[in-house]
């Protein structure tokens, strides 16, 4: 069977599931300059919304971590109300099923939108309203997709017990599961212990960002002390595998995760650009998938990155030679590893990406 390539309509057209994608990066510029008009907001580095897009992006040479957190100060300033938490979720869910998503899992942090009096519920029923509002937008402009969301705990703060709590009161309302995020160097998750017990208690969902900026003992703390079922990033786990005489040696890290099928939600230009890998050609993505971790692929901030999941597929294409098959193949793994009921996955495994697949496939052979 001849493979097929990954064009750009290929890449769009195809059905694609995304499991690391921060709300508060992923606004539209337009958006952001007419919230910060409505409160008079006068911080931004610009009103032009072609050079707001370019100043978001950050990929500058020596751009870090630091330089790639300073947008998020304008983006969360206006996402303060309901009205501008809904509009924001909504445009979320419209602009990522224009891109051929039909599963996403969109997490945010709460603790950051309480600075216009909100409550932490009313916080997050105005995100929860916005994606069912843009849900339903999507499908009358003929785009299906699944918005979910995940809630985030600043490991720097001291709220994670708390937003534990909060996303097992919203589980059966669009609420999938439990993160942590921020600064991994000095802020280890085994300080959240008592949130992630609490979750386990619940039967509930965890994922935690580990293995971005710090390496592999963030990853090994976040596995076997705090029981995460997914990695946010983790790509530092190709600290752990070596070559030797042409041969690739993982270590028992790095056999673990892989031999449990623990997924890595990896996101190559957002690494590039907070300084966690050179370039997409030296990412260790490609080793990872052809080692057969369980790699999934995901943009983490559209805004900062400058990206959509298509523009992602189109690079690694580009850089690694993927075609259909690999694409696929991340698919299945991002819709294996979602944090949705297992009869639900399979009926979308099966009547919306299978299908899709196969008929891109037919498509090309004639």
């Amino acid at each position: 069977m001849t493979s097929t390539p990954l064009t750009p309509d290929v890449i769009r057209r195809a059905p694609k599931v995304l499991l690391h994608e921060h709300l508060d990066g992923g606004l539209r510029p337009d958006t952001i300059l007419e919230l910060a008009r409505d409160v008079h907001y006068t911080s931004l580095p610009t009103e032009d919304p072609d050079d707001l897009r370019r100043w978001f992006i950050v990929d500058s040479p020596g751009s870090d971590l630091v330089r790639y957190l300073e947008g998020f100060a304008h983006t969360t300033t206006v996402m303060q109300t309901p009205d501008q938490l809904e509009r924001v979720a909504a445009e979320s869910a419209i602009d990522l099923a224009r891109d051929g998503i039909v599963y996403a899992e969109v997490r945010f942090a709460p603790e950051q939108h309480l600075d216009g009096g909100l409550t932490l519920h009313e916080v997050v029923r105005a995100v929860l309203d916005g994606f069912a509002l843009g849900t339903k937008e999507a499908a009358n402009e003929g785009h299906r997709i699944v918005v979910r969301t995940l809630l985030s705990a600043m490991r720097q703060a001291a709220l994670s017990e708390t937003i534990a709590q909060l996303a097992v009161d919203f589980r059966d309302e669009g609420v999938c599961g439990f993160d942590i995020a921020g600064p991994e160097d000095g802020f280890p998750p085994t300080k959240h212990l008592r949130a992630f017990h609490l979750i386990q208690r619940e039967d509930f969902h965890l994922t935690i960002h580990a293995g971005e900026a710090f390496g592999l003992p963030s990853i090994w703390e976040a596995v076997q002390f705090c029981n995460a079922e997914r990695l946010g990033h983790g790509v530092r786990i190709a600290d752990d595998i070596h070559l030797k005489n042409r041969e690739y040696r993982l270590g028992r890290l790095a056999n673990y995760i892989r031999d449990r099928r623990i997924p890595l939600e990896v996101c190559p230009t957002s690494n590039v650009h907070t300084g966690a890998t050179a370039s997409i050609a030296t990412h260790p993505i490609d080793l990872l998938k052809r080692l057969r971790f369980r790699v999934t692929l995901n943009t983490d901030n559209r805004l900062m990155s400058g990206i959509t999941l298509s523009d992602e597929f189109e690079t690694c294409a580009t850089t690694f030679g993927w075609d259909l098959t690999d694409m696929e193949w991340l698919t299945l793994n991002a819709a294996k590893s979602a944090f949705y009921e297992f009869d639900q996955r399979l009926v979308m495994i099966n009547t919306v990406i299978k299908p899709g697949y196969a008929a891109l496939r037919e498509s090309h052979a004639q």
